[in-house]
């Protein structure tokens, strides 16, 4: 089967566009160093996207579950493993363009990956990644059995911390993008810990409300911390500028909207859904207003 099929051989659309979609930050990062638009230092600039892109792809595979309950969309599932694969891709290119600016000197680049902490914490996440590729085929997942499938892929989780860690490290002093991620994580793992009973319907929406609200608060305290502990900012200060604009749209904003978004979204369905079960307004009733 193709990863742009469904389980009986037929083209899936939802699965040959995201198939597709996965190979846009390569081909342009290609398409830069062909042209000579990546900067003086094109192998560097490889390095740090396709690093970005692996822990972004890591993120999207992670988020699949949550997303796919909140929107009650069951074919969302089929993209986790497309992503989570992806992930690894662009991992490997991480490493292997890193060999390419040591001039393919294996023993450098193992002295800087042993000797520079953020490149070790980096080298173990991706490590740790491979296995999971591996085990990803349904040969593989049938042959470990589901139960213990399920233990080995709980993995992910340890890996985007890796990740997310590694990410503040060589971010340095521009860390909105790891604020983010921080932030994110933090819903993706608390709806993770949410019981059964509230992920389901209603319950699971304003749960998930409450929680991107203590997310975002979360991420703003990260940041403040962050930059507390590395360059001696007040706290109060860097939290207030997460209250305003004058800086722009601050990461616990971004992590605020991003998560009250799929809320809102599964609310938007479920009222839908409400509005269509009601007697005498079925599929033929709301043709004419979704053609509207």
């Amino acid at each position: 089967m193709a990863p742009w099929q469904d389980s009986r051989g037929r083209l899936a659309p939802l699965k040959a566009i995201a198939f597709a979609a996965l190979f846009v930050p390569a081909a342009w990062l290609l398409y830069g160093y062909l042209a000579r638009t990546l900067g003086p230092r094109p192998l560097t600039e490889i390095i740090h996207a396709s690093g970005d892109w692996a822990i972004r792809l890591l993120f999207v595979a992670l988020a699949i579950t949550p997303l796919r309950q909140i929107l009650g969309w069951p074919g969302l599932i089929a993209l986790r493993r497309m992503a989570g694969v992806a992930a690894l891709a662009y991992a490997g290119l991480h490493l292997s363009v890193y060999v390419a600016d040591v001039s393919f000197d294996l023993g450098k680049a193992a002295r800087e990956i042993w000797l520079r902490s953020y490149l070790t914490i980096g080298f173990v996440a991706l490590l740790a990644l491979i296995p999971l590729g591996v085990t990803s085929t349904d040969a593989m997942t049938r042959r470990l059995g589901g139960k213990r499938w399920r233990r080995l892929h709980r993995a992910s989780y340890a890996i985007a911390v890796l990740a997310i860690v590694h990410f503040f490290w060589q971010s340095k002093l521009d860390i909105r993008e790891p604020v983010i991620m921080a932030g994110l994580f933090l819903w993706l793992m608390a709806f993770r810990l949410l019981p059964t009973a509230a992920r389901r319907g209603g319950a699971m929406l304003a749960a998930m409300a409450g929680l991107a609200v203590l997310a975002a608060a979360l991420a703003a305290l990260i940041e403040a911390l962050y930059y507390n502990l590395r360059v001696g900012a007040p706290l109060a200060r860097v939290l207030e500028a997460n209250l305003g604009f004058a800086n722009g749209v601050s990461p616990a904003a971004i992590v605020l909207a991003a998560t009250l978004g799929a809320v809102a979204a599964g609310a938007a369905r479920a009222a839908f859904l409400a509005i269509a079960r009601r007697p005498g307004t079925g599929a033929r009733a709301l043709a004419p207003a979704a053609r509207a």
